[in-house]
């Protein structure tokens, strides 16, 4: 009787709770869905003491409901803490076992703790080889906490285990993928010898790709970035124009209607079920390292035509899902653009877009930690555009500060170059200072023959600040030798904008020895290139220029246009200098320390300012 009444009591509780499971899921996908109803019947279930995997599984949905539609952190972590802890010792189970550590893991690290989500993810990969999915999904998760910790050598090396393996578990797409990951890494760790062997092996896995068309483009356009993202690093911006045109003709082909979504991309195999980012977020990508090009070339207009498509494009994608990945593409944007604002004479637009990099820093901080000397560094060029050198030159060192204690830790590829550049714009701050003490403290870290930089474009431009120092004073045969020197490499990688101050600082030596015509050889092809770009500020030096040449010839005519042309430069930079100055945001040069401050103020009114 005792027995019976036992089956009695075990089959009614498994009815109540098989009911509550079902109540549970109605509440769940109904419309609008009843997420408190959903909980309390989930909650409910464990009243009638079900089997381990369904306890395990419903602590699992718990933790995911509540991290997803409540505040409640603590109580949805103990959930999955429950789930994970439950399902280790149940075989098989993979998908509740897995996505527990997983999902746990994850959420460890948003609380930036991610040594409590190390151990866990340790333990699901040492458990999971026979899940191919599963075991690759966390090997890139662990690998992505230590690259977020800057420990790139063990990311780098985990990332190599997931190669083997997706080897031997012949997933020969999520191998490719690992192989790319670890390209990545080694190329922010600076391991370019490295870099240059894998991206090879890589180029010829993808070149030889015998499975889906799909997959191979795909595979194709994140070895592509890679491939510009090494030429741009190292300033080859000739060099890279193949690689780019073929990026851009593989966006076009992954843009296009008739391309399969990245659930039916994924669908080949268990292990294959992964993708690096969104084709819409690759889309994006590819117009931020167009713009890279640009700016580094001195393609200004181009750059401002990919960025405002990017802007438009990011836009659209955070109204449907605001990723933090858009903000960091938001940000880097803004980056550029506000170079090649400075750079064509437009202040008012860079002070306001300066602005909103603040503003997008304030509301993320960790893109904040990440960006910080960066805000310092664009401060400290629009400081120096505004001749407000003090300011100019605490922007560059607080950059400086910033990226020195990193460098006690570790040092990315392209924090050494923004530090590079950092010191090159605060030598030229003390040179127009007439501060010849501090410059000769920073020779060491800009002399061109043993500069750290693996960047052509970095050393063409320690060649020129060298000329600049000699002309100021006054060894001009010296500052021809940089300044050919600058010509030479500038040339080489069509480095427009330091070309065409090369020129006009030439055409200013030659000048001054009283050698017209070999100024005017100078003077003339930097005021054309310099009127492409547009660079306003070399237009109004060379036109200076112009005009004293033209009085030596006599030609009247001649100097009276370059006269008007450099009056109206004159007047232009003027009326911008102004109104940036009695804007609000040019407060933001006093920031040093402490939290960004967000100021906004009225848009500027010139039809200058919104060109």
């Amino acid at each position: 009787m005792n027995g019976q009444r036992n089956v009695k009591m075990a089959s009614s509780q498994d009815a109540w709770y098989l009911s509550l499971l079902g109540l549970a899921e109605n509440f769940r996908t109904s419309s609008p869905p009843n997420f408190k109803l959903c909980i309390q019947c989930l909650q409910a279930v464990f009243n009638f003491k079900p089997p381990q995997r369904v306890e395990a599984r419903t602590h699992l949905q718990l933790g995911n409901i509540l991290l997803t539609h409540t505040k409640n952190i603590d109580l949805a972590r103990n959930h999955l803490e429950k789930a994970w802890l439950l399902s280790q010792s149940i075989n098989g189970f993979d998908d509740v076992k897995f996505e527990a550590a997983s999902v746990l893991a994850e959420l460890h690290e948003q609380q930036k703790n991610p040594n409590a989500a190390k151990p866990i993810l340790r333990k699901a990969i040492e458990i999971s080889q026979n899940s191919v999915y599963w075991h690759c999904r966390l090997i890139f998760q662990l690998s992505q906490i230590h690259a977020s910790e800057r420990d790139y050598e063990l990311a780098s090396s985990l990332l190599g285990v997931g190669v083997d393996y997706a080897h031997i578990s012949q997933a020969n797409y999520t191998r490719v993928l690992f192989l790319l990951s670890k390209c990545m890494l080694l190329l922010i760790d600076k391991k370019f010898q490295e870099v240059n062997q894998l991206l090879a092996q890589a180029g010829h896995l993808v070149d030889t790709w015998g499975g889906s068309q799909h997959q191979k483009e795909y595979l194709k356009v994140f070895f592509l970035v890679l491939q510009v993202c090494h030429y741009l690093l190292a300033g080859q911006v000739k060099s890279v124009k193949p690689w780019l045109k073929q990026l851009q003709q593989s966006i076009q082909i992954i843009m296009q209607p008739s391309w399969p979504s990245d659930e039916v991309l994924t669908a080949t195999s268990p292990g294959d079920m992964f993708i690096w980012m969104p084709k819409e977020h690759l889309y994006v990508l590819v117009y931020l390292v167009t713009v890279m090009h640009s700016m580094q070339g001195g393609y200004m207009d181009k750059a401002q035509k990919y960025t405002d498509k990017a802007f438009t494009q990011i836009e659209k994608l955070k109204i449907v899902d605001n990723k933090p990945i858009l903000s960091v593409f938001h940000l880097m944007l803004l980056e550029h653009i506000i170079m090649c604002r400075l750079v064509m004479g437009n202040k008012c637009l860079a002070l306001q877009e300066i602005s909103q990099a603040c503003a997008l820093c304030k509301s993320h901080p960790r893109l904040l930690l990440t960006h910080r000397p960066q805000i310092h560094t664009l401060l400290g060029l629009y400081a120096m555009s505004m001749n407000c050198m003090e300011a100019a030159e605490a922007q560059f060192l607080a950059a400086l500060r910033e990226l020195s204690q990193r460098f006690q830790i570790f040092q990315t590829s392209s924090e050494r170059e923004l530090w590079n550049f950092a010191n090159l714009n605060l030598a030229i701050v003390y040179l127009r200072a007439k501060r010849e003490p501090e410059f000769t403290a920073l020779l060491e870290r800009i002399d061109p023959e043993t500069i750290t930089s693996n960047s052509h474009s970095i050393r063409a431009a320690a060649y020129y600040v060298q000329g600049l120092q000699s002309f100021f004073q006054a060894r001009y045969n010296e500052a021809k030798r940089f300044l050919r020197e600058t010509l030479k490499m500038a040339n080489a990688e069509d480095l427009n904008r330091l070309t065409s101050c090369s020129l006009v600082l030439l055409g200013h030596i030659f000048l001054s020895l009283g050698n017209s015509r070999e100024s005017m050889n100078m003077v003339t092809p930097a005021m054309q290139l310099a009127s492409k770009i547009p660079d306003v500020h070399v237009q109004l030096w060379a036109s200076a220029i112009l005009k004293d040449l033209y009085r030596m010839c006599a030609d009247h005519s001649r100097e009276n246009e370059a006269y008007t042309m450099h009056c109206n430069f004159s007047q232009m930079l003027l009326k911008d200098h102004f109104q940036a100055s009695n804007m609000r945001e040019h407060d933001l040069i006093n920031w040093i320390e402490g939290a960004v401050p967000v100021v906004s103020g009225n848009p500027p009114s010139t039809s200058s300012a919104i060109l």
